[in-house]
């Protein structure tokens, strides 16, 4: 997912965010109606009533507290996997405005839950995710029963000959992949003017807080079940914004690793030089257990060798509530601030909090360069992504006859009333004018990002100030769906860690007439401890997050007077 760049004299102007019973759900283990469209009559619909689940035993339930219900023997993963199977057939594609955030299940679900039950009894758990329900997103590879298409009809039945790395991990550390989530077609890195969470494999995602609003982001699918406890955690994608957008417009914990951590091989690209996974969970400690499982050097992504010596395989063990204690934290007022004015009074108290838990607010502490990015950032995005996905393809060798960006332009046009029904196809073709990576322009875009986001960018204010942290609003709450026009969007802070490659988690901060609004956490690179550490004091000072109720849309009696 990639923004144009702000019009003069505008705060930020983003266009959208990037840039991932029990005995009925065994016999229901099939691909969710995959190919289901909103209609233009349905998209019109007044919203429809809220979905009514009733009380579900596993609402808001950790990691943690999971595995004490599996040693108890109160739960196995078996009936862990179960229950949330059954909730995902009854509140994912039921009603006039199904949330659709899965876009497929997993048909050995219950057997893996089954095996890995077994050796339990007989070896013990394998670590913190075992047994674990997980949601992944569908630009993963799995060489398995289920699809990876990114949300594209020109992908299906090309599956890849092996698991991700991420899953691979996953599977090693005993998780339950349970499915994969809807996205933003190609991670929202198709169109200019695209809606969040469309894909033409998925239809639209959906806002569990208010069912008209958008779930943001690319890794939408995997925000939207993740809040509303279709599964324990999940992982997204994100080239910028992808993971902390819709982490923050579903009241979640997002965490972006640092560019290296986590590995990208057998993940559908965009770009080589920002592309990252990263948790997608309901509080900071999950996101911790999860980043221990997914961080690992995978000898097919060169880049995952420069975590060596930086990475942690217990980030749970940085976790301390009083962990704003004396930590610097600076606020990047200019150009990530004043575009809403109640997602400020939200991190005005969000502030103070911090203030009263003992951290030092150095107010302000602004990313000089943070007006000058978005230009390079995209010339660089345009031309990886060509390269990137054709290397992608090629190494689906038979799997697919669609080898070039111009074969995937070409299937798109073809198929126009299914693919293109709301908007086209631009950042495609403005890619597949781009030439190769030997390009001085590239070279030039590319030396450029690195030296705003960086030395020039986020090192140098996190030096001057003597920093531990910047914090900002993620973005604004979630604006309406709009498959006309595209996304609405007034302003977020994602660009610089996304630009530089360096880690930032997103947290909930608070509600706007009752969507929410998440508050980051970026540091330099490798900094996930300090992060993690921050975010965490934050959470247990705060105690934001709560579960969505699938309103119809947002109360706005509770628009706040500012």
């Amino acid at each position: 997912m990639k923004k144009p760049t702000p019009p003069p004299g505008s705060s930020q102007g983003l266009s959208r965010r990037t840039l991932l019973g029990g005995a009925a759900a065994a016999s229901t283990l099939v691909a969710l109606d995959v190919h289901a469209q909103p209609s233009p009559s349905n998209a019109a619909r007044a919203p429809a009533p809220a979905p009514h689940g009733g009380s579900f035993e596993l609402e808001e339930a950790t990691v943690s507290e999971l595995q004490a219900a599996m040693e108890s023997g109160r739960h196995t993963a078996h009936s862990l996997s179960e229950r949330y199977l059954a909730r995902i057939q009854e509140l994912d594609r039921k009603g006039d405005l199904p949330l659709r955030s899965v876009i497929e299940l997993n048909p050995d679900a219950l057997a893996i839950a089954a095996a890995l039950d077994e050796e339990r009894k007989t070896k013990g758990p394998r670590g913190p995710l075992h047994g674990i329900p997980v949601l992944i997103k569908d630009n993963i590879g799995t060489a398995d029963k289920m699809q990876t298409t990114a949300g594209s009809l020109a992908l299906v039945g090309a599956v890849p000959s092996r698991d991700a790395f991420v899953v691979e991990r996953l599977r090693a550390a005993g998780a339950v992949i349970l499915g994969k989530t809807n996205l933003s077609e190609w991670a929202n890195f198709r169109s200019t003017h695209s809606s969040s969470g469309w894909s033409a494999r998925g239809g639209q995602c959906r806002n569990p807080y208010a069912l008209d609003r958008t779930p943001s982001g690319s890794s939408s699918g995997s925000g939207a079940a993740t809040a509303a406890n279709f599964c324990a955690v999940s992982v997204g994608t994100e080239t910028d914004g992808s993971i902390v957008s819709p982490s923050a417009a579903c009241s979640l914990v997002g965490l972006k690793p640092t560019l290296g951590l986590v590995s990208r091989s057998g993940i559908i690209p965009i770009s080589h030089s920002q592309d990252t996974a990263g948790p997608m969970t309901r509080t900071v400690a999950d996101a911790a257990a999860l980043l221990g499982v997914l961080a690992g050097i995978d000898p097919a992504d060169a880049v995952t060798a420069s975590s060596k010596g930086h990475a942690h395989v217990d980030y749970t063990r940085f976790l301390d509530p009083n962990g704003l204690k004396g930590a610097r934290i600076g606020v990047p007022r200019q150009r990530f601030f004043g575009y809403h004015p109640a997602t400020d009074a939200l991190i005005t108290q969000a502030l103070e909090l911090m203030k009263a838990q003992g951290a030092v607010i150095v107010d302000e502490a602004n990313i000089p360069t943070a007006s000058k990015m978005d230009e390079p950032e995209m010339e660089v995005l345009l031309y990886e992504f060509k390269a990137d996905i054709e290397a992608y393809l090629a190494g689906l060798g038979e799997r697919t006859r669609l080898k070039t960006l111009a074969d995937l332009i070409r299937f798109n046009e073809e198929n126009r009333d299914t693919v293109l029904p709301w908007f086209g196809q631009e950042l495609f073709h403005q890619a597949q004018e781009k030439g190769p990576l030997t390009d001085k322009k590239y070279r030039k875009a590319l030396e450029a990002c690195r030296k705003l986001s960086r030395e020039q960018g986020i090192d140098a204010v996190m030096a001057n100030h003597k920093l531990d942290a910047l914090v900002a609003p993620t973005q604004a709450s979630p604006g309406l769906i709009d498959l006309v026009n595209g996304d609405h969007w007034l302003g977020s802070s994602s660009t610089p860690a996304a630009v530089a490659g360096y880690p930032s988690i997103t947290v909930p901060a608070g509600y706007v007439a009752g969507l929410p609004v998440g508050l980051s956490f970026i540091g330099r690179a490798w900094s996930e401890p300090v992060l993690l550490r921050l975010a965490f004091a934050y959470e247990q000072a705060s105690k934001h997050r709560r579960a969505p109720g699938f309103a119809p849309t947002a109360d706005l009696r509770q628009v706040p007077k500012v």
